[in-house]
């Protein structure tokens, strides 16, 4: 029998920002089989994108990502019975900065063929509008957030992009952005670059990209729950 394929269906990174997606990923709604991080938002953004068919007539499974163990295979079978399957994560790029990458590893372990389709990714849209290096970066995800714990990280960040001479990129749960610009402007290097991006593609955009000398003479931005990306350039 021939297998399906796996194909890794981008969304936008803003609800209001479907324009964004290209048209072949809204071919992709002919699928019947979808893989999702939240089926709410799955089917929210797949109406935001046009789609104006049945969701009875479609199967979804969800990806806990807080779930002990995850049977990928399980959630690959219709691609192992021949159906293709779609992957959907909650905003932009699956398998980025998502747990859906470990379902694409299985994918290529079960010999389904991966096919990435073109969309927003707020990591490299970040790095792009930010004037830092986009020739060698790292994207360090969430760091630790303990007592103590967000100063010597970002410390740590900024000592890597000096040594290796690379941009740095994180990201933080919302609630918690005004505190890491803060203390970032607080325990960086005068000369050091510090960004972020927030909303991107949005409505609500804001991109500030400054030395933290600058930070500290400006008016500080008020991203508090919103979504955002932070990077860091030493030199």
């Amino acid at each position: 029998m021939t297998k399906g394929k796996l194909y890794l269906i981008p969304v936008p990174i803003a609800a209001d920002a479907a324009h964004t997606i290209p048209a072949q990923v809204h071919q992709s709604f002919e699928l019947k089989y979808f893989v999702v991080e939240r089926l709410k938002t799955a089917r929210r953004m797949m109406r935001t994108m046009g789609f104006k068919g049945d969701f009875d007539q479609l199967h979804f499974q969800e990806l806990d990502k807080h779930a002990e163990h995850i049977d990928y295979k399980a959630l690959l079978q219709p691609a192992l019975d021949g159906h293709d399957v779609g992957l959907m994560s909650e905003a932009g790029c699956p398998a980025v900065a998502d747990p859906g990458s470990e379902l694409v590893r299985a994918a290529h372990d079960l010999g389904i063929r991966v096919v990435p389709l073109v969309g927003p990714s707020s990591i490299l849209l970040a790095l792009m509008s930010s004037g830092m290096n986009g020739q060698q970066f790292c994207f360090k995800g969430y760091l630790p957030y303990k007592k103590g714990e967000l100063e010597k990280s970002l410390k740590a960040l900024e000592a890597d992009s000096m040594r290796r001479k690379e941009t740095q990129i994180f990201i933080e749960a919302p609630y918690r952005n005004n505190q890491v610009i803060e203390t970032a402007i607080k325990v960086l290097q005068a000369k050091t670059r510090f960004a972020f991006a927030s909303e991107l593609n949005g409505d609500q955009e804001l991109i500030c990209s400054k030395n933290i000398s600058d930070w500290r003479k400006s008016k500080r931005p008020d991203i508090h729950k919103r979504t955002a990306i932070f990077l860091i350039q030493a030199f």
